[in-house]
């Protein structure tokens, strides 16, 4: 097979991928990691084999701007899937599979894809359940050997012998489609409502690139241990060799930490990008048995505020002037802000304790970052007039070239999440949080708008109360919720512990709870603390709780 000829300075990151595979085709791109069994991929094979998907797709008559529903692990397979479907102009629907399936057959509708590419056990509950049933016209299997599962699905393997037979027959332009047409749509994760689309356009996917490169100083051939999938495919586009963990990517809570540091070890990893869960579990045992992690050059960390003390423990495990990195984000825009673990270990973990917020750090190059009056109602254009001041807590709202401009089939959340700005002919994404921006420019997180509990002559925000019963060792983390008594909201803190405690030792933490909580004014109002065994939290982090859930389960407890 031969490999891709687009041009280096196409909007498509495909052609980042054709770069890397022209420069060195026989560096590793892509290797899953087991002791047993290991497949390895190189970037020219990575190249070529995805062409001739493309070309294979191209010639079953899927034209570009058609949207295929993907279901399938992290592996060869699927970055090889996406890279051709980038290639062809065809635009991927990414679902999480953890949401259950009634959201995903929501997302399925309204994604109306024409093409559902997965794993037998994915094509077989899609057509059972009929996600997308009434638009979806092609089914392709991605399975090591041919299986039948549904009429008229095709094996990944015979399309690509469809598309080989055919390279230098049907050419690939090297731009399919414009630079700001739909080139992706992940679907978030559904943590704080129904997931939605969020659209991707070329021009947003590179600058996602070229702005993780920058941030991270991130160098061809540095090896990227792979235990978030949207993530590690910016990996063979970064020149990085992807290394596929021994995991479950759905469940980094239940992750193995000797496979990881196993995996980290032998391949040499220099990057690792992990849930606050994940890292959690790398962090667990006495301080002599984080053994030293030398080849890290940095461990990235997304998705939920990760606590201090698992900082500090990850970064014991790091050789200066490796850090750990925490990324401000979401979905519709990523990455925002940024900061590192030298910065939260020596100043604002103390600032945290006391109640003032979690500091995600500085707007990264190319972002605007700004706090306005926090409002529930939809802003159809921008003012000046709604900015609050420095220190002041305010929705946070961001603009830039990694920011994007829509949900899919959504227009009243569209309307809901984006403010225009005529005079500068460019938009704010809302993000759904609050927090404040200290005088150095640095942004101070302090928690989901949806999940601030609005008293009779106060507003209680999430992080800064939880942050202050998080610094008791007993408490693993905590979480605010607002739960109707009569006619008065009344603020609960409820605790997930360390470990389980007979009720004399639950009523000694409690009274030092509150105790601690009279101490600030953030908390003085609280005065219910409730335990729960295990936080329900989201499935593609582990780490997001669902405080509605907790919401209804305190007011039963209450009741």
């Amino acid at each position: 097979m031969s490999v891709s000829t687009a041009r280096p300075d196409s909007p498509n990151i495909a052609a980042l991928l054709a770069d890397r595979a022209r420069r060195d085709p026989e560096a590793p791109a892509v290797l899953r990691a087991s002791r047993s069994r290991q497949t390895a991929i190189g970037f020219g094979r990575l190249d070529a084999t995805s062409n001739a998907i493309a070309i294979g797709l191209r010639a079953m008559g899927i034209t570009p701007g058609t949207r295929a529903l993907m279901m399938v692990p992290p592996g060869p397979d699927l970055f090889q899937l996406v890279f051709a479907v980038l290639k062809a102009g065809v635009v991927p629907v990414l679902i999480d599979p953890g949401i259950g399936r009634k959201y995903l057959g929501q997302c399925a509708r309204e994604a109306e894809p024409e093409v559902f590419i997965g794993i037998p056990k994915a094509i077989l509950a899609g057509h059972v359940f009929g996600w997308g049933q009434s638009t979806i016209r092609r089914r392709i299997v991605v399975a090591p050997r041919r299986v039948f599962v549904v009429p008229g699905a095709i094996s990944l393997a015979g399309l690509i012998r469809y598309g080989s037979r055919r390279l230098g027959q049907t050419p690939l332009p090297a731009d399919p489609l414009p630079p700001d047409a739909p080139a992706a749509i992940l679907f978030t994760s559904g943590s704080t409502g129904p997931p939605k689309g969020a659209v991707y356009t070329q021009e947003i996917l590179k600058a996602q690139v070229a702005t993780l490169r920058e941030l991270f100083a991130i160098e061809p051939g540095e090896v990227d241990l792979c235990t978030f999938p949207l993530f590690a495919l910016f990996a063979p586009a970064l020149g990085m060799t992807s290394i596929v963990p021994e995991m479950n990517p759905t469940r980094p809570a239940r992750a193995r930490p000797s496979k990881i540091v196993g995996a980290i070890q032998r391949h040499g990893a220099t990057n690792l990008f992990g849930s606050p869960a994940l890292l959690h579990q790398l962090v667990r045992g006495d301080d002599a048995s984080l053994t030293k992690l030398p080849t890290l050059k940095r461990v990235v960390s997304a998705g939920a505020p990760v606590p201090a003390r698992t900082i500090e423990r990850m970064a014991r495990r790091l050789v200066s002037p490796a850090q750990v990195h925490t990324v401000y984000g979401a979905t519709e825009a990523l990455p925002v802000a940024s900061i590192g673990s030298d910065e939260i270990l020596g100043e604002t973990r103390h600032a945290t304790d006391q109640g003032r917020g979690v500091c995600v750090g500085r707007p990264v190059p190319g972002i605007e970052v700004r706090m306005i009056r926090i409002d529930d109602e939809p802003i159809p254009e921008w003012s000046d007039d709604l900015l609050v001041s420095d220190g002041t807590i305010g929705e946070i709202v961001v603009s830039g070239s990694v920011v994007t401009r829509e949900y899919f089939q959504r227009p009243e959340a569209t309307r809901l999440a984006k403010i225009l700005d005529p005079a500068r002919g460019i938009f704010y994404h809302r993000m759904g949080d609050v927090g404040y921006l200290d005088a150095r420019g640095r942004i101070w997180f302090c928690g989901r708008k949806s999940h601030r509990v609005v008293l009779e002559d106060e507003v209680l925000f999430t992080i800064p109360c939880e942050s202050i019963f998080n610094t008791h060792p007993d408490v693993y983390r905590s979480a605010l919720v607002g739960v109707e008594r009569g006619s008065r909201i009344e603020p609960v803190i409820c605790v997930e512990p360390v470990h389980r405690f007979a009720r004399p030792r639950r009523d000694r933490l409690r009274a030092e709870l509150l105790d601690r909580a009279g101490g600030f004014p953030q908390t003085r109002r609280i005065q219910t603390v409730l335990f729960h065994p295990s936080f329900p939290v989201d499935i593609r982090h582990n780490s997001k709780i669902f405080r509605e859930k907790l919401a209804a389960w305190a007011a039963r407890r209450l009741a």
